[in-house]
Formats: C-alpha cells, sequence, structure tokens
C-alpha cells in the first residue's frame, strides 16, 4: 500500500457519497442504493469499485449528460418467472437493486426467478446483487456486459466488456461462497486503481494492435478507449494458457446481457455515437435467484457446502503456502480488518473527493487530510 493513506469510518464516507449523488440531481432513495452499493465495495476490499468510481464513472457522466439522475424503472415484459426491464439509462445500482429483488420474488413463487435489463448503466460491484439472493437463502447470479475492452483469442482488438459472471451460494459458515470477477485477466477499475497509485502494470494484462504486453498504466487506460490497447481474457494469450474460456465466458455474459432483451451488445457499448460524442453506454444486465428448497432443504444445502469449502481450505498446500482460500473469504477477513479502520483513500482519491466537495459545497465534511 501506498504512503499517505488515510482511514476515513464508512458512515462517513457512506453519507458524503449519498450527499454527493443529492447534490448532482440523484432522488434521496436512490442515492442511498447507489452509496450502499460502492460502499459495500470498499468494506470487502474491492477498492477497484468503490468511492474511487464516485467521480469519474458517475457523477462526471450525470455531468456530461450521458447518465440520468431520475431513474425509471420499466417492466417491458413479465411472464411468471421471467420479465424484461428497461432502465432508460438511469442509475445502474437502482435499476440492479430492483431487478434482483424482482428476481428474488419470481424465485420465492415460482423456485427460480430471472430478469433481464436493458438500457441500464454501471452497477458498481456485481456481487452486491448475487448476495441479496444469497441473504434470502437463495443462489444468486448476475452478470453484466460494458464498453469494450477485452480482445478475443488470437486478437487484438476490444470487443468484449469485463463481463463478470458472479455466483453467492449460502454457507453454514460466517460468509457465503462468493465468487465475483471479471472475464478478462483484470478489469478497467483494477487498472485505475494502479493509475491511483502510480504502479505498472503486470506483464500480460493488456495488449497492444501488435499483440504485444503493455505495463504503462497511465497510457493504457488512454489506450483502451482509443481502442488501440486491449485486455486479455481469463487465461491470457492465446490458447497455451487456456485464454479461449476466458473468451467463451465473457462471450456467454455478452449474450445473456443482450440478446435476452433485445439490446445494445459489443462495440455499440462504446458511449461514443458516431459522429465521436458522448452518449448513455445502454448496459444489459441479467439476474438468477435459485430457491434452495425447491430443491432440498436449505440447512442441509449450507452444511453440504461448508463441508466442500472446509475440506477445500485443509487439503494439502504447496510448499511454503500458509493457507488455501476459498471465493468469499478474502473478502470477509477484508470487512473484519476494515471495520473499525473503514475506507483507505490514497493521494488520488484525496484529490477526488476535496474536488466534489469544494465542487458541491459540503463544507460539513471535514477529513484528516484537509
Amino acid at each position: 500500500m501506498e504512503d499517505n493513506i488515510f482511514w476515513i469510518d464508512f458512515d462517513t464516507m457512506y453519507n458524503f457519497m449519498k450527499d454527493v449523488f443529492i447534490a448532482a440531481g440523484v432522488p434521496e432513495e436512490d442515492a442511498s442504493v447507489c452509496s450502499e452499493v460502492l460502499i459495500a465495495a470498499d468494506k470487502r476490499g474491492i477498492d477497484s469499485h468503490g468511492i474511487g468510481r464516485l467521480k469519474p464513472i458517475y457523477i462526471d457522466r450525470i455531468k456530461e449528460g450521458i447518465l440520468n439522475t431520475k431513474t425509471v424503472f420499466e417492466v417491458v415484459r413479465d411472464n411468471m418467472a421471467a420479465a424484461v426491464v428497461d432502465g432508460h439509462d438511469g442509475m445502474g445500482h437502482v435499476i440492479a437493486k430492483k431487478a434482483m429483488t424482482m428476481a428474488i420474488e419470481k424465485a420465492k413463487m415460482y423456485g427460480m426467478g430471472m430478469v433481464a435489463v436493458r438500457n441500464s448503466s454501471h452497477y458498481g460491484i456485481a456481487g452486491y446483487y448475487a448476495l441479496m439472493a444469497a441473504d434470502a437463502g437463495m443462489i444468486g447470479i448476475t452478470g453484466t456486459n460494458a464498453r469494450s475492452s477485452i480482445a478475443p483469442t488470437f486478437g487484438v482488438e476490444n470487443m468484449l466488456g469485463t463481463n463478470p459472471l458472479t455466483f453467492a451460494l449460502p454457507s453454514d459458515e460466517d460468509f457465503p461462497f462468493f465468487l465475483d470477477c471479471a472475464t478478462s485477466i483484470t478489469q478497467r477499475g483494477k487498472i485505475e486503481l494502479y493509475d491511483r497509485m502510480g504502479k505498472e502494470l503486470p506483464i500480460g494484462w493488456v495488449i497492444d494492435e501488435q499483440g504485444n504486453a503493455r505495463t504503462d498504466t497511465h497510457e493504457v487506460l488512454k489506450d483502451l478507449v482509443k481502442g488501440t490497447a486491449a485486455l486479455t481474457p481469463l487465461g491470457g494469450i492465446g490458447e497455451e494458457t487456456a485464454g479461449y474460456k476466458g473468451y467463451g465466458y465473457a462471450t456467454v455474459v455478452e449474450i445473456l446481457s443482450a440478446a435476452l432483451q433485445a439490446g445494445s451488445f459489443l462495440k455499440a457499448l462504446n458511449g461514443l455515437a458516431g459522429d465521436g460524442s458522448k452518449i448513455p453506454y445502454h448496459l444489459g444486465h441479467f439476474f438468477i435467484a435459485i430457491k434452495i428448497e425447491s430443491f432440498t432443504e436449505l440447512s442441509s444445502f449450507k452444511k453440504i457446502t461448508g463441508d466442500i469449502l472446509r475440506t477445500l481450505r485443509n487439503s494439502k498446500r504447496a510448499p511454503g503456502q500458509g493457507r488455501i482460500f476459498t471465493a468469499g473469504e478474502k473478502e470477509y477477513e477484508t470487512w473484519l480488518y476494515r471495520k473499525d479502520k473503514g475506507v483507505p483513500v490514497n493521494t488520488a482519491l484525496q484529490k477526488d473527493i476535496a474536488a466534489l466537495k469544494k465542487e458541491f459545497h459540503l463544507d460539513k465534511y471535514h477529513f484528516p487530510f484537509e
């Protein structure tokens, strides 16, 4: 971790984000949801999707007129266990929370529920919505497409989004099985985090138009927008390390996020009109909730899930390795560490917070780095 880190308690940071959203024109109830999703990322150590995205991904887009502060949640098709929703380019967090709530309610009635969404925007950490289902004693699955970043295997052009495929399954432990990751080796938010920290990228994360690895973080962010750099899929470059698997999964998410609701896909999600002017991103998402008790007793599912996770963690370790982790464990331990400390705020983020405070006249907040 870099020097000059200040820790801001979660309540203060949540309230600050909420007030910023309200000042930018987001209704109070919706501002609460947006801030709740962002702070959930910071609590779990997913700093690439927490307050660090408040200004560049949400507030700046609102100011550019490509993200609607008033969210219209229109159900355009509803057929028992399935539904399609149009979010009219509103706040993605609000659209997504309502969509997963609908999927959970359908699962209660029909055993499973699925909601596809069109014309939405960046919805924060995908895991927030999958965890909603797990907290309700269900299996939660969600995915979203995004502006093009990933090159297909054997290609160099950024075609697919980072397209996370996310799962949450309840267990009998203090935390659920929770897998929230992009279908690329990394995601744009992680590169933004590296940029704020002044770090170079590891070799293999990004390639240029000749297929060569790129590590110059700041320039990579510019070139991803220009289309002259691309992320590599899970598995990496080519077939030798099975990059085709990540490419395939990213394509699955693209199809489920777009084709089910007749929405935009691939480079149509880049937020640019034909003349180069900025337009809304028109993202698509999908949300699945599965009622475990339609298959087996919930307590039995949780016990077997817990047994699987514990057995994996207790299996033989590689030389020099102290622990084996299961998905969700590190996030839970980060929460235990951070719950009394708050959000780590580095130098670049301090500047963003100070700028937002000044712009929206939020003088009631006093941060230790000022």
